[in-house]
This record gives C-alpha cells, sequence and structure tokens, in this order.
C-alpha cells in the first residue's frame, strides 16, 4: 500500500488499549469494520507497555489477570471479526470529507476514512516523569528504567524502586522476592498508595526482606551506563550510598493528548466531553470511550469503558447503517450473534 491510498472502513478507534480492542467485539456483533491505529508497537495501551504483569483485581469474572493476559484474551475475543491494526502511528488529523465521511491521517501517511471515529486513547500519548538526576540519560534503558515489562528481567538484581505512590508500592512488593536484595526509597516517611500496599511494603521491611531509605536520590555512580550504586540524600544532608544494578524510578507519567487536542472537539481539562447517553463528542459521529473521555460521575476505570464501547456502538451502528433497523440481541440466544463469532 502506498501512503496515497486511502483506506475505507466502517469505524476507524484510535487507541488499542483493552477499551478500543472491547469496541472492536461490540461494533463486530453489529456487522461493522474497524481499524485501529496506536502510537505503540502492539496492543494492549498502558496495560501491555506500562504494567503488563502487574495483577488486575477488578476485571469483572476474573479474580486476578495480568495486564498482559487480559490483552491476549480480548484479541482471542475479537479474532472473528479481523480487525486491522496500524501500529506505531499517531493519528495527526481528523477532518470530514465532501461526502460526510471521516478521514484520518497518521503521521505515517496512511488515510483511513469511516462514517465514525471512536477515540479510546486513554490519558493520550504518555511519558514518564524524569527525576532530576545529573547524566542520568547515560544510564536509561540499561540500568535505569521507567517500566517493568518482564519481571524476569530484573531477576537477581540489586534493585532501588524511587517513588511513594501505587506504582513504586506495588512494584515494590511484586518484585521483592525475584530480586537479590531491593531497597525502596522515598523522601518521606508518608506514601500516596493504596494503604494495603503500604502495610504489605512495611511488613515486609519489618521481616528484613527489603529497606526503606528516606531521602532523594543525589547522584548516580556507575561506568558505561551501567550502575554500581546511588547517593541518597536526607533531609539532614546526611548521605547513604547503595550498592545497586538497576534503579526504578516511578514519578508518574506526563499524559498528552497530542494532536487530538487539535481535532476540534470540547475538552475539559485535557479530557474529552461526553455525553452519558452514547458517549459522543460534539463533533458528530466521533466518539470517546475508556479514560480519555469527561462526563459527570466518571470512573476511569477499565470496566466502565467497556459499559460505554457497548452504549457507543449501538449508537454508532445508526451512522454506519443508517437505512437499516437495529434489532437488539443477546449472544446467549442469537443464532445471528453466535454465527459472527464463530460459535
Amino acid at each position: 500500500m502506498t501512503t496515497s491510498e486511502i483506506i475505507s472502513t466502517d469505524v476507524i478507534i484510535i487507541g488499542a488499549g483493552p477499551v478500543g480492542l472491547f469496541a472492536v467485539f461490540e461494533l463486530g456483533l453489529l456487522g461493522l469494520s474497524s481499524h485501529l491505529i496506536d502510537i505503540l508497537d502492539k496492543p494492549g495501551g498502558q496495560c501491555a507497555e506500562l504494567y503488563p504483569e502487574k495483577p488486575i483485581y477488578d476485571i469483572p469474572a476474573w479474580a486476578v489477570i495480568t495486564g498482559d493476559d487480559l490483552t491476549k484474551r480480548l484479541l482471542e475475543q475479537i479474532a472473528p471479526f479481523k480487525p486491522s491494526f496500524h501500529f506505531g502511528q499517531m493519528a495527526e488529523s481528523l477532518f470530514k470529507t465532501e461526502n460526510g465521511e471521516w478521514e484520518i491521517v497518521t503521521d505515517a501517511g496512511v488515510k483511513l476514512r469511516a462514517k465514525v471515529v471512536v477515540i479510546a486513547a486513554g490519558g493520550g500519548s504518555f511519558v514518564p516523569k524524569k527525576p532530576p538526576i545529573a547524566e542520568i540519560e547515560q544510564y536509561e534503558n540499561k540500568s535505569v528504567f521507567y517500566a517493568v515489562r518482564k519481571m524476569a528481567n530484573f531477576a537477581d538484581k540489586k534493585l532501588v524502586i524511587v517513588g511513594g505512590g501505587d506504582s513504586a508500592l506495588d512494584w515494590a512488593i511484586n518484585l521483592q522476592p525475584v530480586a537479590k536484595e531491593l531497597v525502596l526509597v522515598h523522601r518521606r516517611d508518608d506514601f500516596r498508595a493504596a494503604p494495603d500496599s503500604v502495610e504489605k511494603m512495611r511488613h515486609l521491611v519489618a521481616e528484613g526482606k527489603m529497606r526503606l531509605v528516606i531521602g532523594q536520590v543525589a547522584a548516580l555512580n556507575g561506568a558505561d551506563g551501567e550502575l554500581s550504586s546511588i547517593v541518597v540524600r536526607d533531609d539532614a544532608k546526611q548521605e547513604t550510598s547503595i550498592d545497586c544494578n538497576v534503579l526504578l524510578p516511578f514519578f508518574g507519567l506526563t499524559m498528552k493528548l497530542g494532536p487530538v487536542a487539535n481535532f476540534g472537539l470540547n475538552l475539559h481539562e485535557n479530557l474529552i466531553k461526553v455525553d452519558t447517553e452514547k458517549f459522543e463528542t460534539n463533533e458528530p459521529a466521533v466518539f470517546a470511550i475508556g479514560d480519555i473521555n469527561y462526563y459527570p460521575g466518571k470512573l476511569k476505570l477499565i470496566l466502565s469503558g467497556f459499559h460505554e464501547a457497548a452504549l457507543m456502538a449501538q449508537a454508532a451502528f445508526a451512522y454506519c447503517r443508517p437505512d437499516q433497523k437495529l434489532r437488539f440481541q443477546y449472544t446467549t440466544s442469537s443464532s445471528d450473534l453466535q454465527k459472527k463469532l464463530g460459535v
């Protein structure tokens, strides 16, 4: 395919995270085809990129499931509908054509047209907040990492985790069993994480299975991108040297809407405003579902995004098939839906 060719489909979905993937399923049940665009090089969104092995406890019917497994299950579920993916690309522009369709052009020059656009981009493009430590760049992706993609990569390592939020404590708890040594560093003895995580961390410290050091990382020591130790300085200017092979700073993420912010959609604090009937934006046939949207009472949960995807699909059908009447059916009793699912 050349960049001048135009790809036509029923629905263009921006974002291939869990909510975007489930939207494929809901649209597929109604006979609507989907193309997905994602800046990452694989499906799964933040679950796959930042927390592939982190347990998730609030997905219906799963007592516990990892981000990676959730992504695999969703891909298995939507396989009958044969969605097309455009990975490693960003949706740069959105405009309406003369015949009333929406056209999106990606930064790779791919042009897609559809009656409906669904923005399921999570918080947008995300980049980690980096700590203000001199020369940290020379260690990045060698011994300094801002995400854990495979726990096995940190087995038998001397780990230092920096931060006091959920990510820092969750990974301290999850990596402690595989690490050779683990030290948690935070600027104060007060944490923003879930109380249960704080309690588990303190229990591990009390048992001598990990250390807690209060202070801030002041310097890194090492050569050729490989750490040998770090220096932590407390409020009294006292310095402590900690041997380590790997530093994991969890200072949160900076979420950016990117080009989506220029699509002419009404925003609320960097989120896309939608109604609560169809999760449609101020632009007809442009929807926003998942963490990217805003409405009163919004909860940023994956299961909320799944609900939004189901209602969005019903409204999308009217735009894609205006001459057809939508008949609501259940997968448990509809032979038509079961045929589409291949069961």
